[in-house]
């Protein structure tokens, strides 16, 4: 999941008291979801240890007990993969001329190791106005809510006019998983097609005093890609060294990636974005801003502009060093050295021309490969008005007073593989988290809560608005 990348901040939040079991708002509806919310969180679904599967099976049965028939729920899995499965469900439209919507979210979550952990990750605790626990805002938050308003709507009525597709998969947060989303978008495309999809990667800020600074509508993502590097050679005595040696030829393969800056580049989510961005900044960063709007080659202006960690990786194509690996023993010459280089792709750029230019940088003594999987490049959905103004005019009912725009994530999701089969994907605000992430991928996870219930009446009114 990567929510708000584009204006994470940096904010402490201390833990001042004892953790407490977690409960439920004072309506009726709202204590119907906490309970779904609640049993999909305390649902382990780690790669290593959990079951995505067991979590579509019980949002399968909260389903069909709400009314949905057998035909309109289809879980999936592959036996290769028997605790990775997940589950599409239909709720059908009384316009049968107007395309589905989807409604996309994934199960699994990052692991979360309880010795770490100042809380049990896997139970939900409520303390000093948060709901701690491995998922609860990555993704599961997002997953309960879209679970939530097919109920809502299968139960309440009226009938929407669009019909609405719910796919809940799992594989998004390991690389080498078995990946729902991409199984579904390449053996059954017919399932989840549709006009358009809403998706995690939007959000919203909070500032260190909890009040609401800004809201995002996802527009684009960047391509996560890995390369290796390797440099080899015969080895030999660590007492008799000489010049070539296959650690120094990676280190400076490595630091020439440090030095390097991929070019700006703007496509039209992230000039929208720079423009409100400007009209609203301090002067120097809104001056410069302008600058490199209108000459992305103002090298000047990108240094200021840069100097923002998340605008530097709103602009460009972006390579980091994230594993090193190197020598067999302490007292040998190293015969072979690699390092792992983690690439976020600008939208339009290919891996095919990014191993180009690392290849150039590391020289012909250091081996570049992609690694695999290579994943589609994200394909920048429109900025439809369709999509974009019922989300800001709702918005400003919920949210007064909080400005929204259009971001491209610097991270990537599942979104990537709707977007190679033509369904553009948006990344949904709504969902306010601290400027820190909230601890989402890290420690002590947690989302207030009060953001949780404003998210989920917001985003049903969301969906109601482009359902009919």
């Amino acid at each position: 999941m990567r929510r708000i990348r584009a204006m994470a901040g940096v904010a402490v939040i201390a833990v001042l008291s004892s953790a407490t079991p977690a409960t439920a708002q004072g309506r009726a509806d709202q204590k119907a979801f906490f309970d779904l919310y609640k049993q999909l969180v305390e649902t382990n679904t780690t790669l290593s240890a959990g079951s995505c599967t067991q979590a579509a099976t019980q949002i399968g049965t909260r389903l069909k007990a709400a009314g949905f028939a057998d035909a309109e729920l289809v879980s999936f899995s592959v036996p290769e993969h028997p605790k990775e499965g997940g589950i599409v469900a239909t709720l059908p439209g009384s316009d049968p001329a107007r395309k589905p919507m989807l409604l996309l979210a994934h199960l699994d979550v990052v692991e979360a190791n309880r010795a770490d952990w100042e809380r049990d990750p896997f139970t939900l605790i409520e303390e000093n106005g948060y709901y701690y626990g491995r998922g609860t805002i990555d993704d599961k938050a997002q997953a309960a809510i879209w679970s939530d308003t097919l109920i809502r709507l299968r139960t309440a009525g009226p009938r929407p006019k669009r019909t609405i597709k719910l796919a809940l998969t799992c594989g998004e947060e390991t690389t080498f998983a078995w990946n729902g989303a991409q199984w579904l978008a390449q053996n059954r495309p017919a399932l989840i097609a549709a006009e358009f999809a809403l998706n995690e990667g939007g959000g919203g800020r909070l500032g260190a005093d909890g009040r609401r600074e800004a809201l995002a509508l996802q527009v684009g993502e960047k391509a996560a890609q890995n390369y290796t590097f390797t440099a080899t050679n015969p080895g030999g005595h660590s007492s008799q060294p000489v010049p070539v040696n296959a650690i120094y030829q990676l280190a400076d393969a490595v630091k020439a990636v440090q030095g390097y800056e991929f070019p700006v580049r703007f496509t039209d989510t992230t000039r929208a974005y720079f423009i409100a961005t400007a009209r609203t900044g301090a002067p120097v960063m809104a001056n410069a801003i302008t600058r490199l709007l209108a000459d992305p080659t103002d090298q000047s202006a990108d240094a200021i502009v840069s100097a923002d960690k998340a605008f530097h990786s709103t602009l460009r194509t972006t390579c980091v060093a994230t594993l090193l690996k190197a020598g067999h023993a302490e007292n040998a010459l190293p015969q072979r050295a690699t390092a792992n280089v983690n690439c976020r792709i600008f939208p339009g750029e290919t891996v095919d021309g990014t191993l180009a230019t690392l290849q150039r940088l590391a020289g012909p003594a250091v081996m570049v490969t992609a690694n695999q999987p290579v994943r589609p490049i994200a394909v920048p959905p429109p900025l439809n008005p369709a999509i974009v103004e019922p989300a800001r005019k709702l918005a400003a009912k919920h949210f007064p007073g909080v400005p929204m725009a259009p971001f491209m994530s610097t991270g990537a999701t599942d979104g990537v593989f709707l977007g190679a089969i033509g369904i553009p994907v948006y990344g949904v605000p709504g969902m306010f988290v601290d400027r820190d992430g909230s601890g989402t991928h890290g420690l002590n996870e947690r989302v207030r809560v009060r953001s949780l219930y404003d998210a989920r009446d917001y985003l049903f009114d969301l969906v109601r608005a482009y359902a009919g």
